[in-house]
């Protein structure tokens, strides 16, 4: 095929131009939920800390070169994050706040120095629980009439949290101690009257709630937050006409006197709504009883006669007075009636009249201090009574009305003038945590007088707090529990006492003492009881402390309460072996235990379980994991059973122990253990041999039972020699002294002073170590019979390991040792054969046979 040479060249040009072609780096997409990339859907918690690291940007360039990352934002917004052009690594260097501004956008590009490429992100901010519920449309006042419905609706709360998510939901609650009679709907925040409650504008006009909008927490900067707010809600009650006129200063008596004029007026009745709010107009009416002679003024309620006394008939009229109640609408509404008694006398027309300093008064105030002494007059009442009629028509008698038996009046009965004198009848009903108030009536009656004059004070006390209270504890006792290794200044339990005085009286203080109040200390007006600073708790050495508390008021009134404090164990000792050398004794079939301690107060921290953990070789020995007892495997029954399976030819084994206790977090303790092994066969002998075996790990038992041995022998012949004492003395005979001389049978010569007791022996048998006594030259023995045992025939000749010092006796035994470091081991002889352990018990035996009969012939 044929090319022309313009296709050729044009060819070459376009291979040239690849050849020199520069790609453009790219983003890594490594999708949602990626650290790494190109911030596709990337998110970030709005409470992330500035300077965090949040991002990489993570790209390539074909061509390998290296590459350089650049973050940009919009000139009219922050520059939030920062960006390392080598890396990649993006930082948070403003802080973000999702209810400003939820979303960023962000310009990213990445350049290999030639190309640049550049994408633009939008970078979500994600919520936290960092914004409190806000209450809208304060403040909250409602009016509400006094006869709504139990359960009704009042008014609705409303609070607004930025938040998203369970940190943006608001629930609603009721702060106020005062709030038994309404119930806000936790969703809602409608506030409405609860079931079975009422309102009463007579005994409460206005009502204050404080309602609390807590928001359904969340993470906030690693921790679990929640977030609230409070507002009032004044509830102002409404009177309504749910009472019926009241009558005031019943029973009404009135006198009319023989020179009374018609139209006079004879007395006055007086009534009110009982609804204080907004009070119907009242009118008053006579129902019967007038006869005509009188009449009453239907606004004022006054009543007059229309008729000359001397034209009346009876002496005494009974007027029964109607009050009504006119509506806003004019329609009638509640009434009421009252007996008016009217009497028709001579002259007597001047009822007991009430003076201060001023004259003719009805009411008398006094302030005093709670809890006056018994029987104390109030001086600062000035009152007298006075009747202008003379005879029986100025006596009277005085009482008080009102709530129960407070104070008395004295005197009872008044002719004509008196000082009226109060005094405190019941002290302990003056109290102003009580009555802030005491209202009394003081009633003046004429006693002879048919018409029976009366007249009536207020007395009015304004009762003034006094510290009268001791302050009182919740509870008589407190119990608390905290850890021992709680630091210093730790919260441990809070206290509370109330005193229901006010002002500084009822400010309370709190202290603490007692044995075991020195490692604490109470805050004096919270109550709380905290650690000393430098208190080391240690439940190991004290677990309980107990002392009192203190609540005392400013003039020193207190009262106490008792703390009880438990520390809590925690595993902070390690098992602690009982010795560091123990040295055990153990024949085939019989265990050796080892014992360690752990310090801790309280279980499972102090209680033990052992282990071999290392053990040359290690198929001998098992251990009991909750005794310690170590025992040869029960396929182990003899020592050339035992040797068959081991190289170790010495006898001896040496273990890697551990003890470790069962707390959290676990402590554990090591040590090594040398166990030497022998058979029973060889402890079977003879019972002094046995003995020897036995009190080989314990040299003071041995020491002990030959001491115990020879006491009992001296408390014998003690016991002989005074018997016969009293015998002979009983006697009265004198008897010749009689001493047998028994010559020792001398000792065969000896030129190796009884080489055979001298025997190797090992550590264990250094506590056994034989050493010949001389021989007892006092002849002068009473006792006849009294022969000498025949000495012991010579044993064979033992083995002999070369020594330069003396030659010691070997029991073969097991011994144990637990030590930290590994001892060294001098060279272990060769067990002796029976015929050298029966020698030296022979031996043993004779020798205290001998000594036994020298002490009996001597006596």
């Amino acid at each position: 095929m044929r090319h022309r040479p313009g296709a050729s060249l044009a060819l070459g040009l376009l291979f040239l131009c690849l050849a020199q072609a520069n790609f453009a780096p790219h983003f890594f997409d490594n999708g949602v939920g990626s650290t790494n990339g190109n911030m596709a859907l990337f998110s970030l918690p709005e409470d992330t800390p500035v300077g965090s690291h949040v991002y990489t940007l993570n790209g390539t360039d074909p061509e390998g070169d290296p590459v350089s990352y650049h973050i940009s934002f919009d000139p009219s917004t922050r520059s939030i994050f920062s960006v390392d052009p080598n890396f990649g690594n993006i930082t948070l260097v403003e802080e973000l706040d999702r209810e400003k501004e939820d979303e960023i956008e962000a310009i990213i590009s990445i350049s290999d120095g030639l190309n640049l490429v550049a994408e633009k992100v939008m970078i979500l901010v994600t919520d936290a629980n960092d914004e409190a519920p806000r209450f809208i449309q304060e403040p909250y006042v409602v009016q509400v009439p006094e006869d709504t419905p139990a359960g009704s609706s009042i008014i609705k709360v409303h609070a607004v949290d930025k938040d998203t998510g369970s940190g943006g939901s608001v629930t609603y609650f009721l702060q106020s101690m005062h709030s038994a009679k309404f119930a806000v709907d936790h969703h809602s925040g409608v506030l409405r009257l609860r079931a079975g409650s009422a309102l009463d504008y007579e005994k409460a006009r206005a009502h204050f709630l404080i309602v609390v909008a807590k928001d359904g927490g969340g993470r906030l900067r690693g921790a679990d937050v929640v977030f609230s707010a409070t507002t009032t809600v004044t509830v102002n009650v409404g009177d309504v006409q749910d009472m019926a006129p009241l009558f005031v200063g019943t029973p009404y008596y009135g006198y009319v006197y023989e020179d009374t004029f018609p139209g006079s007026e004879v007395l006055t009745v007086v009534a009110m709504d009982g609804d204080r709010g907004k009070p119907n107009h009242i009118l008053y009416s006579l129902v019967n009883g007038s006869d005509g002679a009188f009449e009453i003024n239907e606004t004022s309620g006054a009543i007059s006669i229309t008729q000359s006394p001397v034209q009346l008939r009876r002496d005494v009229y009974e007027l029964h007075v109607q009050v009504t109640e006119v509506s806003p609408a004019g329609s009638p509404a509640a009434q009421a009636t009252v007996p008016v008694i009217i009497r028709i006398v001579d002259l007597n027309n001047h009822p007991p009249t009430f003076y201060g300093e001023s004259g003719p008064q009805n009411r008398f105030e006094l302030s005093m201090y709670e809890h006056p002494p018994q029987g104390e007059i109030l001086r600062g009442l000035k009152i007298t009574v006075n009747d202008s009629d003379q005879g029986a028509n100025a006596k009277f008698n005085l009482r008080l009305v009102g709530p129960g038996v407070i104070f008395r009046v004295v005197p009872l009965t008044v002719l004509n003038e008196a000082q009226v004198t109060i005094i405190v009848e019941n002290s302990a009903a003056i109290d102003f945590e009580k009555f802030k108030v005491l209202t009394f009536k003081l009633l003046a009656v004429e006693v002879n007088t048919p018409e029976k004059f009366s007249s009536t004070a207020d007395v009015v006390i304004q009762l003034l707090d006094t510290n009268d209270n001791v302050p009182k504890f919740t509870s008589h006792y407190y119990i608390a529990r905290i850890p021992e290794n709680a630091p210093g200044g730790s919260n441990v339990v809070a206290v509370t006492a109330v005193d229901p005085d006010t002002g500084p009286w009822g400010e309370v203080k709190y202290s603490i003492y007692g044995s075991g109040a020195d490692l604490f200390l109470i805050h004096p007006s919270t109550g709380i009881i905290y650690t000393q600073p430098w208190a080391n708790l240690d439940a190991e050495t004290t677990a309980r402390y107990n002392f009192y508390v203190k609540a005392e008021d400013m003039e020193g009134r207190y009262s106490l309460a008792e703390v009880f404090i438990t520390l809590l164990d925690v595993n902070d000792h390690y098992p602690q072996f009982g010795k560091s050398i123990q040295e055990k004794t153990m024949v085939l079939g019989t265990p050796v235990k080892i014992e360690a301690t752990d310090q801790d107060a309280e279980e499972p921290n102090n209680l033990v379980d052992y282990s071999i953990t290392h053990a040359e070789p290690a198929n001998v020995f098992d251990i009991d994991a909750h005794t310690g007892e170590i025992r040869l495997k029960n396929s182990i029954h003899s020592l050339d059973a035992l040797r068959n399976i081991t190289s170790n030819r010495d006898g001896t084994w040496s273990l890697e122990v551990q003890a470790k206790d069962r707390g959290f977090p676990s402590f554990s303790t090591t040590a090594s253990l040398k166990i030497d092994i022998t058979d029973t066969e060889m402890l079977s002998r003879s019972p002094m041999a046995t003995f020897l075996m036995q009190t080989k790990d314990n040299p003071m038992k041995a020491v002990g039972v030959l001491a115990g041995i020879v006491a009992s022998i001296v408390a014998i012949t003690i016991l002989i020699s005074t018997a016969t004492f009293w015998r002979n003395k009983k006697s009265n005979k004198v008897l010749p002294v009689r001493r047998v001389l028994r010559k020792r049978p001398s000792p065969a010569p000896r030129t190796v002073r009884i080489e055979w007791l001298k025997f190797r022996r090992t550590r264990a048998a250094n506590k056994f170590e034989l050493r010949e006594e001389p021989p007892h030259e006092n002849c002068n023995k009473h006792s006849p019979g009294g022969t000498m045992p025949p000495a012991p025939a010579p044993p064979p000749p033992t083995r002999m390991a070369p020594s330069t010092g003396v030659t010691l006796w070997t029991v073969p035994t097991v011994s144990g040792s637990l030590t930290l470091q590994q001892p060294q081991r001098p060279p272990k002889p060769k067990a002796l054969g029976s015929p050298s352990q029966s020698a030296l018990v022979s031996e043993l035996r004779q020798k205290f046979e001998k000594k036994h009969g020298d002490e009996k012939a001597y006596f």
